[in-house]
């Protein structure tokens, strides 16, 4: 893979030379010492969809780590858009409050001029309508209380504007609104193409502003800014779409405070609001793999493959090796210095070797054959690449941020489990089998492993004795005992019965009894099931079906998570358990008892859903929307705020 594109972590200029450079602007004697030193840390806390671990929400205040960003070569390519700043540190996790009451103890703005009684009864109008039709998305009722809350603090007058012209804050935030497509935003959401036109009408390019277009300006880019800090950190349609409190060292801010205090009247907006971003490094690479891949989409025209009626064997003629030759060098597949013939259709040599990897980057078997599959992923266009990268940015967003250390991490679409140390490095690794696409969906959802349970009893799901276990009795009476199956009453005994009558058959279908399996080697459960309680009575363990591990896509189960190498795992999360060596365990695996084994130290476990995965050799993966939740979240995504109704 040593041609592949990839993507390096530089240090992002947090403005760009064709903005407004806000720091010269910054000598303002009136803004300049507003704030002696702009705070160095900042970490936000969210919660991912359903959070059942009760004991985690009283623990919001966890340490956090930041990463620092190390300078890697893109393939010899220096990465084609380079803005911000990444921040190294330790931070801390927050919660979260959009409240009035949280927001009603602001202190009062700085001085400026108020507006007439016009203007403020003008402003209250429109921030009670929750409505300002000048703006792309004009509904901001889901952040009226927020809005009301900062112009209260205003005293009359207004947040941004000082003189009828913008303070420095202002434009720096307007900077930072109109780069936000790099980081998988829209700038679009957030008024892009209205600022210029705002500006234009207001000092110093206007010399008698209208307090109209003032009010405008400033409850604009207030709503903007709120939305952003939020979409940013939270994401746009976070599932639980958790309020939040930001904490900066010892001190809490709720949105409102911090738009106030470290964004309105900052020292240094456009690093304080980087820093409001996710804590994972995947987050980051995907980041930069972005915004290359948006520069190769301008770059590349969309030139489908042509379609052939059999499989492209290396050594047949294709009509499409210019066309693939192009675009395999153009994404990194085919090395820069790799050799091909231009004036030959024959699919051969480096060529093949640039479509196995273009395979193992998208989750395909990689036999360098050009089938069906292979042909749909070479012809998906980089735009929707692209597209691709900014809904896995938004769910990277929902991630609880006070669980990415030494977790334990399932992505559903890859077929992938990933446990972390302290440091984001990868300590094990896996494949996985998830639940099937018709019917059987793995939830997506966060909590802590907390015990291993050795030899384990599979308690039969009562749908899988509906639609499985009886059938199969039906056919075969000898089917319980041939899989090492018995039949409990509702008081958990085995009932010993030498025949399966028809009565036995009809309790079983009602649930009066249940069936379980006992452990051993044809247990479905395995050897060995890692326990995180949770209300879809999901969890990962070991399986007698090795073979699915070898195939490219395995979605096989009923919704739990099925392990390639069990042991390494067991032995990883046991680690802080002294007692529980390598051996012991299997030891434990190939005993005669079941036993379980409660963790000293409780371990995350996040079940994700990302269709891009961008590793620390910066290489991007694509992967299929298994499940539609990427087509979903465009849907959604495309409707606009407010997100909430």
């Amino acid at each position: 893979m040593a041609g592949i594109l990839k993507f390096g972590e530089t240090a992002r200029r947090p403005l760009s030379e064709d903005t407004v450079d806000c720091r010269r602007e910054g000598q303002n004697p009136h803004t300049e010492n507003r704030r002696n030193a702009a705070p160095s840390l900042l970490q936000l806390r969210t919660w991912y969809l359903r959070d059942v671990d009760a004991s985690s929400r009283e623990n919001r205040m966890t340490e956090k780590r930041r990463m620092i960003p190390r300078p890697v070569h893109l393939r010899k390519i220096v990465p084609l858009v380079v803005l911000g700043v990444f921040l190294s540190g330790m931070g801390f996790g927050s919660t979260v409050s959009r409240s009035a009451q949280a927001a009603s103890s602001l202190i009062p703005i700085r001085t400026t001029e108020p507006l007439s009684i016009e203007g403020q009864s003008s402003l209250r109008a429109v921030i009670e309508n929750a409505k300002l039709p000048e703006m792309r998305w004009p509904d901001f009722s889901d952040y009226r209380k927020d809005v009301a809350s900062l112009y209260d603090a205003c005293a009359g007058g207004l947040l941004w504007i000082d003189d009828k012209q913008p303070t420095w804050q202002a434009r720096a935030a307007v900077a930072l609104l109109l780069k936000s497509d790099d980081e998988g935003l829209s700038a679009d959401d957030y008024d892009g193409d209205r600022w210029t036109d705002r500006l234009s009408k207001l000092k110093p390019s206007l010399q008698y502003p209208k307090e109209s277009d003032a009010i405008e300006f400033d409850v604009a880019l207030t709503v903007s800014m709120l939305r952003y800090l939020s979409d940013l950190h939270i994401g746009k349609v976070n599932p639980q779409h958790p309020d939040f409190e930001i904490r900066i060292g010892e001190r809490e801010y709720s949105l409102p405070e911090f738009l106030k205090d470290q964004v309105a009247e900052g020292s240094d907006v456009a690093n304080i609001v980087s820093r409001v971003e996710p804590p994972y490094p995947m987050y980051r690479r995907t980041i930069y793999a972005l915004r290359t891949y948006m520069q190769l989409a301008r770059q590349y025209p969309n030139e489908a493959l042509p379609a052939t009626e059999t499989v492209v064997a290396p050594g047949n003629t294709y009509q499409g090796v210019p066309r693939l030759t192009r675009f395999l060098r153009l994404v990194g597949d085919l090395p820069p210095d790799a050799v091909v013939a231009t004036d030959t259709t024959i699919y051969q040599g480096a060529l093949v070797d640039a479509v196995k990897s273009f395979q193992r980057r998208h989750g395909l078997i990689p036999d360098g054959r050009i089938d069906a599959d292979t042909l749909e992923a070479l012809n998906v266009p980089l735009e929707r690449r692209v597209r691709q990268m900014q809904l896995t940015l938004e769910r990277w967003r929902w991630l609880p941020s006070d669980y990415g250390h030494s977790a334990v991490v399932v992505n559903i679409p890859e077929f992938r489990l990933r446990a972390y140390d302290d440091q984001f490095h990868v300590a094990v690794t896996m494949n996985a089998v998830v639940g099937q696409a018709y019917g059987h969906h793995t939830p997506i959802f966060a909590n802590k492993i907390r015990s291993v349970v050795f030899r384990p009893y599979w308690n039969v799901p009562p749908s899988i004795v509906r639609a499985e276990i009886l059938p199969a009795l039906l056919g075969d009476p000898d089917y319980l005992e041939k899989q090492d199956m018995d039949i409990l009453d509702s008081l958990g005994n085995v009932i010993n019965s030498p025949n399966i009558t028809p009565e036995i058959l009809q309790k079983i279908q009602s649930g009066a009894l249940s069936i379980r399996q006992r452990p051993g080697p044809k247990n479905s459960l395995g050897l060995v099931k890692f326990l995180f309680p949770n209300e879809y009575d999901v969890y990962m363990h070991d399986t007698p079906s090795t073979e699915l591990f070898s195939r490219s896509r395995r979605d096989f189960s009923h919704g739990c998570i099925r392990l390639e190498k069990p042991a390494e795992l067991a032995a990883w999360v046991l680690r802080d358990n002294p007692d529980w060596t390598p051996a012991r365990i299997r030891a434990a695996m190939d005993g005669d008892e079941t036993q379980e084994v409660t963790l000293i130290s409780p371990i995350p476990v996040l079940i994700v859903y990302g269709t891009v995965v961008v590793l620390q050799d910066q290489i991007v993966h694509f992967y299929h929307d298994l499940y539609d939740l990427d087509a979903d979240l465009d849907r959604l995504l495309d409707k606009g705020y407010p997100y909430r109704d």
